[in-house]
């Protein structure tokens, strides 16, 4: 068995972990919505629509902030559409996704929803084919406490208190050909800029994100940042970044490689921001929004894409997640905690059934996709403040990210608890890893446990007859002394230590 070491010092910290990095993302495309979080007629739908069972899942699951309505459907969206009576609410053709949108359920429902789930609503303002006025009545209907036009029809429709929401996107991917709406780099900068102003008038309190571009591949990726941010820096708190994780190949190391883009990603995109500010002289710094990241590449066909016939609600990128998916996210995860500096906000796409965490049958059973159990370990112990990790172990070579470590972790001190949480992926094949962990400025530790999440069958996957094939499962591997740990990493695994001192 090789050996490994995780190396943590006390005084040695990244940043505290923002909770808005465990957020998910709704929007209206297939079955998110329709069937997913809202199924009126569904046996444990509540008086709201709302299925009891996957809002179980979504409470499990730990999600603090939602992204909505979209996604690529926001750059078509009236928000008008969706608030008032819904036997009123008109019908209408969703071009970004050739589907048929009835409007049933909107803003009022979503906040609804949000606190039904505990957690906190993330609006989005179409930059496709409206601008700063829709805007800025969009922000006056949900946080304007009373006495004007659009906060007066919130409270006709039944919400006399406003709803206080503070995080807004300022449009979705408008550098991509397939957005309806798309701009160059200055056509949205300016846009954003003068939509960020008056949303800004009404509230004051508000965070907003500007589009970064919508992947790293992108022919325009930085120089659309640092254009957007010419124009929005003084304005905006937030730069968005998006990437999906393909294994077409099916060869997990290659696949697993992209846990290094990200990483890379992140960076380029900090240090563009920080060039714009350099530029200024400025102290601000800008925060970094990932609000659109997920493994995506079963679900890709032209019969996941593009349905004939204007359909309501049909089963669109409905990807089945298995063992390495889950392996891939885990890794995600930890990238993410590791840039906890520069990395405030994060939202898994999607939340159910579309590329989601949650899948849910029509009138039938929801269960957790294999995905779901490292963000629900991860945002359960994500608290507190994370630690830099000192990894000693050996590597391989990528052909996706070059030179890449066969440890990857993160540490996260949880003070309050007098715990410290390690998150640990294990991406050698050849055989078990035994991991030493060794604490310098902590107290002796007490007391732990290691859960690992592995097995034989990396194409497993979970469904309504095995729900829980694929799960975390408690190693009896685990020994301490001292200020050190001593587990058995399997191979592969994504792994949760949690040491008490």
């Amino acid at each position: 068995m090789t050996t490994a070491q995780i190396i943590l010092d006390a005084d040695f910290t990244v940043s505290e972990l923002d909770r808005r990095i465990f957020g998910s993302f709704v929007e209206h495309l297939g079955r998110c919505v329709y069937s997913g979080i809202f199924e009126p007629n569904h046996p444990t739908a509540d008086r709201h629509g709302f299925r009891q069972d996957v809002l179980a899942l979504v409470r499990e699951l730990g999600t603090t902030i939602i992204r909505y309505p979209g996604g690529n459907f926001l750059s078509g969206y009236n928000w008008e559409d969706g608030v008032g009576p819904a036997e009123q609410r008109p019908t209408r053709l969703d071009l970004a996704w050739l589907s048929t949108e009835t409007n049933r359920f909107g803003t009022n429902e979503f906040i609804e929803w949000c606190r039904a789930a505990g957690t906190e609503p993330m609006l989005g303002v179409n930059l496709g084919t409206r601008g700063p006025d829709e805007a800025r009545q969009f922000v006056e209907y949900c946080n304007h406490p009373s006495g004007t036009f659009y906060s007066d029809l919130r409270a006709k429709h039944g919400y006399p208190e406003p709803h206080g929401v503070k995080f807004w996107c300022l449009g979705n991917e408008m550098d991509g050909p397939w957005q309806i709406g798309q701009k160059t780099a200055t056509e949205y900068g300016r846009t954003a800029k003068e939509t960020a102003k008056v949303m800004r008038l009404v509230d004051p309190t508000i965070q907003l994100t500007a589009c970064g571009s919508s992947h790293r591949n992108m022919p325009t990726f930085g120089a659309w940042e640092y254009e957007v941010l010419q124009h929005t820096f003084d304005d905006v708190d937030f730069l968005s970044l998006h990437m999906y994780y393909e294994n077409p190949s099916n060869d997990l190391l290659e696949f697993l490689g992209n846990i290094e883009i990200m990483d890379r990603f992140i960076k380029e995109a900090v240090a563009v921001s920080d060039s714009v500010a350099a530029r200024r002289r400025s102290p601000k710094r800008i925060m970094l929004s990932f609000d659109e990241w997920n493994v995506w590449y079963k679900a890709r066909s032209t019969e996941h894409m593009e349905p004939p016939g204007w359909p309501e609600a049909p089963r669109l990128i409905e990807e089945i997640y298995d063992l390495q998916d889950a392996l891939m996210v885990g890794g995600a995860l930890i990238t993410l905690i590791n840039n906890a500096d520069r990395v405030k906000a994060a939202c898994l796409a999607q939340l159910v059934n579309v590329i989601g965490a949650i899948y849910a049958e029509p009138n039938g059973p929801a269960w957790r996709q294999t995905i779901f159990h490292p963000f629900k370990l991860a945002s359960q112990h994500g608290r507190g403040t994370v630690l830099r990790s000192n990894i000693r172990c050996g590597s391989y070579a990528t052909k996706t990210a070059g030179d890449s470590a066969q440890i990857l972790g993160t540490s996260i001190h949880k003070a309050n608890e007098r715990q410290i949480v390690l998150l640990v992926l294990n991406r050698a094949v050849d055989g078990p890893v035994e991991l030493a962990v060794d604490l310098r400025g902590f107290p002796p530790i007490t007391g732990g446990k290691a859960l690992s999440l592995h097995g034989q069958d990396l194409l497993a996957t979970n469904s309504a007859e095995a729900p829980q094939k694929v799960a975390p499962v408690e190693t009896t591997e685990f020994t301490i002394k001292g200020d050190r740990a001593v587990t058995k990493l399997e191979s592969p695994s994504w792994n949760t230590l949690i040491l008490s001192y």
